[in-house]
């Protein structure tokens, strides 16, 4: 290794800033065994408690018995089967849109789709916290890109009036800000994308299968679902599979599939996702759906409303994810160490994740959560919190 990678990594370490991978022990669930014990897990997005479901695991092993273990190929070329068709017709009708297209990963959705919308000459309005995947895509685009101040839709106003151009607009934001579990306004950009002729792109990843009446997202949840013009989302969190969608309109996808590059070019998505994908949206979309989402929302609300009252500050969340506030990243990671050693895990946020000073526990939760965990969790925090002179 050269002097020079030695030194940042040394520089990293210096400044609270060092990543390392922290390897559980079977399956998803709210426990999970870490380091040689079990742990209560506060950072997983299996927020249904979907990922280890008997029905999702045994549509999988259906399907690898029946279609083997991978597509051999991208979509365009033999890697299209019949599960793929079946999924996007499926996720169609449970978004209410003509069409969808599946891509492999969050990541590869956002990279492929913005970059296919707009280039040169074209104009992106992104959220100042969205997510990075939303950030490199534009930034591949090579469109000029113009950030707002977060969920400030004054400020988007003036900055769609000060940025006109004859090519393309589009407005990207998070449905669910993945760091800080607050809502965009999405009732107000559906108004702005309307007036100022823009095209409107969600990123729903945090909202899929949680938010809403009947789980399809913070589009559903504020009553503008027909009015968005790509609802990207993914099959890897609340609907416990992997991969990632879009729904919108059938010009749209076939749009996509003919320049979404993270498409046309990436092996697709193995059956056994495919087949658990299905049966997370079937179920999602049963009673036993809605009991999840209720008991989530149960369950996430006491743990918000229990930390603010110890003195954390939320910084906003409305969702079943709830940051509190640390701020600087080498206390945030004291407080994450602090916490496994009482069997919590609570992962830490540090910068370039969130921005400087603002450094967090991300704290998510399942349905399948035990009430008399999260009440443990809350008083452990508090303490650790006094301590260390978080609250």
């Amino acid at each position: 290794m050269s002097g020079s990678i030695a030194e940042e990594l040394e520089e990293l370490r210096r400044q609270g800033l060092h990543r390392r991978l922290r390897p559980v022990a079977g399956s998803q669930g709210s426990r999970v065994w870490m380091e040689g014990r079990e742990v209560l897990l506060l950072c997983s997005n299996n927020y249904l408690g979907l990922a280890d479901h008997p029905l999702l695991k045994e549509a999988a092993v259906r399907a690898v018995e029946r279609f083997g273990t991978g597509s051999g190929a991208s979509r365009l070329v033999s890697g299209t089967m019949e599960l793929h068709e079946a999924l996007e017709e499926r996720l169609a009708r449970f978004k209410g849109t003509e069409a969808a297209l599946l891509f492999n990963s969050g990541y590869a959705a956002n990279s492929g789709i913005i970059p296919a919308l707009a280039g040169k000459g074209d104009v992106i309005f992104s959220d100042r916290l969205n997510h990075a995947s939303i950030v490199d895509g534009a930034l591949l685009s090579r469109a000029k890109l113009v950030r707002y101040p977060h969920n400030d839709v004054a400020a988007l106003r003036r900055l769609l009036e000060a940025n006109p151009t004859p090519g393309r607009r589009l407005i990207v934001t998070d449905g669910v800000f993945s760091m800080d579990g607050d809502v965009a306004p999405l009732r107000e950009l559906v108004a702005l994308k309307r007036e100022h002729g823009a095209l409107l792109m969600v990123d729903d990843a945090h909202g899929t299968g949680v938010l809403g009446a009947g789980g399809r997202g913070s589009g559903e949840m504020l009553g503008v679902t027909g009015e968005i013009d790509l609802q990207m989302g993914t099959l890897g969190k609340a609907l416990g599979s992997f991969g990632a969608y879009v729904a919108a309109s059938r010009e749209l996808v076939e749009y996509l599939v003919n320049r979404a590059r993270s498409f046309i070019f990436s092996t697709s998505l193995p059956p056994a996702a495919l087949a658990a994908s299905l049966a997370a949206i079937d179920l999602v979309d049963s009673p036993e759906g809605e009991t999840l989402r209720r008991r989530l929302d149960r369950k996430a609300g006491f743990f918000r409303e229990a930390a603010t009252e110890a003195g954390f500050d939320t910084m906003g969340s409305k969702t079943q994810i709830v940051p509190l506030l640390v701020g600087e990243a080498e206390l945030a990671m004291t407080f994450t160490q602090r916490l496994l050693d009482e069997g919590i895990f609570a992962q830490g946020i540090r910068p370039p994740t969130v921005p400087a000073g603002t450094c967090r526990l991300r704290c998510t939760f399942m349905a399948t959560h035990e009430d008399r965990d999260l009440v443990r969790a809350v008083a452990v925090m508090a303490r650790i919190g006094r301590e260390l002179g978080v609250i």
